[in-house]
């Protein structure tokens, strides 16, 4: 029996030291993949806006006297939005701010269109226009909810690949940090709406 307890201290090693590992990936493979499908909800949110801007900006071109440059500007926007993509399993920082950069020039050119139609007494009695801004505004809190829960599923992976000892594993395979959506710079000032006639 004498002859045997080493090996059965190293079988036992080597069971512990497996399950430690099997356990950290496992944990970071489910936490990683919430991320992903998280992400995918982010991007159905935008997408449906995106839909809704190209009805709106349909619907505003009906106005024959409508502000070209306007609608431009939100066309622009939109496709610049629609251009920068993040692959869901490499979601770092820097691409988050790019992606809310290019968004946030959507919000920009999506709130001039929305103050200039304004002038437009028969555009804002528009039944099909009134519908879409209700599903705007509507799309926006959706896409709120859906940045949040994607910070709310962020947050565990991260924590669980940077608490020792799994810091020490998570490099090795390949499990680094992701990126949280953070506000758009200037989010903290209140717009400042004009309205000229």
């Amino acid at each position: 029996m004498k002859k045997f307890l080493p090996l059965i201290i190293i079988a036992v090693l080597a069971i512990g030291i497996y399950a430690w590992v099997k356990g950290i990936n496992n944990t970071a493979v489910t936490l990683n993949e919430n991320i992903k499908e998280s992400w995918g909800n982010v991007e159905t949110a935008y997408e449906r806006r995106n839909s809704l801007i190209e009805n709106l900006v349909n619907t505003v071109k009906g106005a024959a006297d409508f502000e070209k440059s306007t609608l431009e500007a939100v066309v622009s926007a939109r496709s610049k939005a629609t251009q920068t993509t993040i692959d869901p399993t490499n979601i770092t920082p820097e691409q988050l701010a790019a992606f809310s950069q290019a968004q946030s020039g959507v919000n920009s050119a999506l709130s001039r269109l929305l103050v200039t139609v304004e002038r437009y007494p028969d555009l804002k009695a528009n039944q099909n226009f009134i519908k879409l801004q209700d599903e705007l505004v509507s799309t926006e809190n959706q896409i709120l909810t859906a940045r949040t829960r994607f910070n709310e599923t962020v947050k565990p992976y991260n924590n669980h690949i940077k608490v020792f000892p799994n810091n020490l594993l998570a490099g090795i395979l390949g499990f680094t940090e992701k990126g949280y959506f953070q506000a758009s710079e200037g989010a903290e000032k209140a717009p400042e709406v004009e309205f000229n006639f």
